[in-house]
C-alpha cells in the first residue's frame, strides 16, 4: 500500500511537470526503478510509457481546447515523429545509445545559458514562416526529434520547445502546447510495442495513469493561468536537472 502512495505521488508530480516543459520521466521512470528494483527493466519501461501517455493525452486536450495551437505547424511534425520514432526505436538494435550523451549534454548546456541570458526568449508568439516554409520545418523537427525519441529519449519535450521558439518564433505557452501533441505520437509507437509484448504492469500502469492525468490537470491550467513566463523558469529547472543526470550518466567513473 505505500509503495503504490509512493508512485502515485510521483505520478502526479512527474504529470504536473511534464504538461508545463516536459521532463516527467526524470520524476516517475526513477521512481520505479527506486520503489521495484527486483522488477526487469522492460515492463518498468512500459508500465512509465502507458503512464505517461495518458498524461500526455490530457495535456494536449487541454491545450488545444484552451490555447491558440498552430495544428499547421504541429501536425506534419507529429506525423513524421510517429514514423521515425519508430525508426529511431530500431536503430536501437544496430547503436548503442550511449554515445549520444556527451552531445545531448553540451546541447542542453547551451540550451540553458541561452534561454537564461535571453530574457525575452518565448515571451511573446510571433510566427516567422510562411505556411509552406513552416510545413517543410515541421516535418524536419518531426523527423528529427521523433528519431532522437525513438533512439535516446531524455530531453525531448525540451527539444520541442526550444525548437518551437528559436525557430518558429512560437512562445513558450504555444511552442509547450505543440510539443505535447507530438510527445503523445512519438510515446504511442512505445505503448503498442510494450502492450504487443506483454511488458505493462497493469496494477502499477492503471493507477499510475489516473495520477498522472490529474497531475497534467492541473500542470495544464497552471501553465495557462501563468503564461509564457512561468513556462520558461519551469523549463529551466528542468533543463537543468536534465543537464545533471546526463553529467552523471555521462561522466561518472
Amino acid at each position: 500500500m505505500l509503495e503504490m502512495t509512493l508512485l502515485c505521488s510521483f505520478s502526479f508530480f512527474a504529470g504536473l511537470i511534464d504538461s508545463i516543459a516536459g521532463g516527467g520521466g526524470l520524476i516517475q521512470l526513477p521512481a520505479l526503478f527506486i520503489i521495484f528494483p527486483h522488477i526487469p527493466v522492460a515492463p518498468l519501461l512500459g508500465t512509465n510509457k502507458l503512464s505517461s501517455i495518458a498524461g500526455t493525452s490530457i495535456a494536449s486536450l487541454q491545450y488545444a481546447m484552451r490555447v491558440d495551437v498552430s495544428w499547421k505547424a504541429t501536425l506534419p511534425a507529429t506525423f513524421a515523429a510517429l514514423v521515425f520514432s519508430f525508426l529511431g526505436a530500431k536503430t536501437v538494435s544496430m547503436l548503442n545509445p550511449a554515445v549520444m550523451r556527451p552531445v545531448i549534454f553540451f546541447l542542453l548546456v547551451a540550451i540553458a545559458i541561452y534561454t537564461f541570458i535571453k530574457k525575452d526568449f518565448g515571451t511573446v508568439h510571433v510566427p516567422r514562416f510562411g505556411h509552406r516554409i513552416q510545413f517543410s520545418f515541421s516535418v524536419v523537427t518531426g523527423v528529427a526529434i521523433g528519431f532522437y525519441d525513438g533512439f535516446f529519449g531524455p530531453g525531448t519535450g525540451s527539444f520541442l520547445i526550444f525548437v518551437f521558439i528559436g525557430i518558429f518564433g512560437f512562445s513558450f505557452l504555444s511552442a509547450s502546447a505543440s510539443s505535447k501533441v507530438i510527445n503523445f505520437a512519438t510515446n504511442l509507437s512505445a505503448v503498442v510495442y510494450f502492450m504487443s509484448t506483454n511488458n505493462i504492469i497493469y496494477r502499477l500502469a492503471i493507477p499510475m495513469a489516473v495520477c498522472n492525468m490529474l497531475g497534467s490537470l492541473v500542470g495544464t491550467r497552471l501553465a495557462i493561468f501563468k503564461g509564457s513566463r512561468f513556462v520558461r523558469v519551469i523549463f529551466l529547472i528542468v533543463v537543468s536537472m536534465l543537464i545533471v543526470k546526463l553529467a552523471y550518466d555521462t561522466f561518472r567513473l
